[in-house]
């Protein structure tokens, strides 16, 4: 599963969370927009483009990539995929990009035909590992530390950062976002866990649980059981139509999923190039 995933729905909640990170001058994030963005008539996409608004020219047009594995064409790739994005848009805003690396030993060297771009002000690379055991007041900070938190220590980890927002030790700005993002956090560490313990490894009780969205979603009594059997009979026809027929035990597995991972799948399959990568999701 990809854990950039997590981090482009955190942005997309709060754009200014990377001006943040990043020490850029956050004057005006409140009116930036997080996006992804198709570059026409190639196979580039950039994943995640903080967009200004048109009537303050001033603000930086920020490119952020998210890099969780080793990819030795990835400044090669990342720089094409600016620089057309540039050539076909023609932003009349100046651009920066922003690079997050879960740890320094995960990043390619890119010195031999990208210095002058990695050792200007217009790139910055920032490594999360320099924000373990750091602690912090602002708490999408504290959710990134969530995301790049070793999978062992996770679950104590979101039940402390619970426990802090309904204490009031942390301010949250949107409570009910904030909680369904830890369990959206904890859903993609522990995909394979029942409800049951998705429950008890949060520590909610009744009130806070039932108060997010993911619970509505996810665990509403009743119609959560047609919801979750007409995504799994979509995503079986969607996997049918590229890979051909699907052994039964594939299929059980698919429709053994709930509808948090049914999505999930869902988003990663259009990445899928052979079965064997659906057969590593599964496993995974």
């Amino acid at each position: 599963m990809k854990t950039d995933s997590l981090f482009y729905k955190l942005f997309q909640q709060a754009p200014e969370l990377v001006l943040e990170l990043a020490g850029i001058e956050p004057t005006g994030a409140e009116n930036y927009q997080f996006r992804s963005e198709e570059i026409k008539q190639t196979a580039f996409r950039l994943d995640g483009v903080l967009i200004p608004p048109l009537d303050k020219p001033s603000l930086p047009l920020i490119f952020v990539e998210v890099q969780y594995q080793v990819d030795r064409s990835f400044y090669s790739r990342f720089f094409c995929e600016i620089f057309f994005y540039l050539h076909q848009n023609q932003p009349v805003h100046p651009w920066r990009a922003v690079v997050f690396y879960p740890t320094r030993n995960i990043e390619t060297d890119g010195e031999l035909h990208y210095s002058a771009l990695l050792e200007s002000q217009q790139v910055q690379r920032l490594y999360l590992e320099d924000l373990d055991n750091k602690p912090s007041q602002q708490v999408r900070v504290r959710l990134i530390q969530l995301i790049n938190e070793d999978n062992r220590q996770a679950p104590e980890v979101a039940r402390t950062l619970i426990q802090a927002i309904e204490k009031g030790e942390l301010v949250a700005d949107n409570q009910t976002q904030i909680l369904e993002m830890i369990e959206t956090i904890l859903v993609y560490k522990f995909p394979k866990l029942s409800r049951e313990e998705i429950q008890k490894m949060l520590g909610y009780n009744d009130i806070s649980l039932k108060q997010t969205q993911f619970y509505q979603d996810v665990y509403a009594e009743g119609q959560q059981e047609g919801q979750q059997e007409g995504e799994a009979k979509l995503i079986l026809r969607q996997l049918t139509r590229r890979f051909g027929v699907l052994e039964e035990n594939t299929k059980n597995q698919i429709k053994g999923l709930n509808i948090v991972q049914l999505e999930m799948l869902g988003e990663a399959l259009l990445d899928f190039s052979t079965h064997d990568d659906l057969e590593n999701w599964l496993q995974g």
